[in-house]
């Protein structure tokens, strides 16, 4: 990306964050802040204005600003055979308004993705599709009826609790119809955007990015159907491919993953039992490098240790596993798996 495009995101970026603290002085505070000319800072403005972004109100020498309200628009579409996710796309598309060209290249994959889901997995006869859009950011919702996407994943796994979904989904490449679906658009989606949430049944799912991928997994009131949220900065420099090649290689694709430990716990557990290690572990082998991210979780016994760390690397040499994030105890615990394992069987 341009330095000079870099650096015109920057100055936007803050005037949008304090524009409503400082109306009347913004101008002022932006050249400061930023070091450039009156004259610079007012074609700032001006490209601000004529996007509809800033609502300017009175004369050039006493000008305040103020964000420009946000636009509302829903839609319900009928989910009836041969309907594409394309076709609802070319009809939600223009309620996005302008967006520069790489985002809406990401609310296109990302918008596709789950209204495919939509169409293939939920069973539902009906979708809302709702789009909320301020000067920052655009959140688009799309809602159906149908069976629920954690239950559904619970009944295809045989799983003793529709919250143990969600960990599959984190992983990646899972899909109940393989012979159809690669696996790949949940956890592509949740990743290039800066939030993405479902709720569903009694789970709720959210990923924020930039935040050391912080998944959230709690009870909520048992929702019909499935609810998936979607925010996206409407600025953003991010690409599709920069977050695909986060999880690529040349030779192999998607082989790359980030799981979260702490989506094994639930309450007060503690993570201590090869079964608690073995769910975790479910479907690593179709990658080559999985990242184990510690975040939130203090301790691990020495069973959950020896299960990822000796036994399934002994029996799967080809995954890479790597700890981040990691407590001082649980990177002890993981080297001594790891020295069990080196020091022969």
């Amino acid at each position: 990306m341009p330095r000079v495009r870099s650096r015109g995101e920057l100055i936007r970026k803050y005037v949008l964050e304090n524009v409503e603290a400082h109306p009347a002085d913004i101008v002022r505070q932006t050249i400061e802040h930023f070091g450039i000319t009156r004259q610079a800072a007012h074609r700032h403005f001006q490209n601000l204005v004529d996007e509809k972004v800033l609502v300017p109100a009175g004369n050039t020498r006493n000008r305040t600003y103020r964000l420009a309200p946000p636009t509302k628009w829903e839609r319900s579409f009928a989910i009836t055979p041969g309907l594409g996710e394309s076709q609802v796309w070319l009809e939600v598309a223009p309620h996005l308004g302008s967006l520069p060209e790489n985002v809406r290249t990401i609310w296109q994959y990302a918008f596709t993705e789950m209204f495919n889901n939509v169409i293939d997995h939920s069973g539902s006869d009906e979708a809302i599709v709702g789009i909320e859009k301020s000067a920052a950011s655009t959140t688009i919702r799309i809602t159906d009826f149908g069976v629920g996407i954690f239950k559904k994943i619970q009944k295809a796994l045989n799983l003793a609790d529709e919250r143990h979904a969600v960990l599959e989904l984190a992983k990646g490449k899972f899909t109940t119809d393989p012979a159809n679906h690669s696996g790949q658009g949940i956890f592509f989606t949740s990743r290039v955007l800066d939030d993405f949430r479902i709720l569903s049944g009694t789970v709720f799912f959210s990923h924020h990015r930039g935040e050391d991928e912080d998944w959230v997994l709690g009870d909520e009131k048992d929702a019909p159907g499935t609810l998936v949220s979607m925010r996206l900065d409407n600025h953003t420099a991010r690409t599709l491919t920069s977050v695909f090649d986060e999880f690529a290689d040349v030779d192999y694709g998607f082989t790359k993953t980030v799981v979260p430990v702490r989506l094994t716990l639930f309450g007060d557990d503690q993570l201590v039992s090869r079964s608690q290690a073995k769910r975790l572990l479910t479907r690593f082998e179709k990658f080559r490098t999985v990242m184990l991210d510690f975040t939130g979780v203090q301790t691990i016994g020495q069973a959950f240790a020896d299960e990822v760390f000796r036994v399934f690397t002994r029996a799967h040499p080809e995954v890479r596993i790597v700890e981040i994030n990691a407590e001082p105890q649980v990177e002890a615990m993981i080297h001594r798996a790891r020295a069990d394992a080196a020091s022969g069987p």
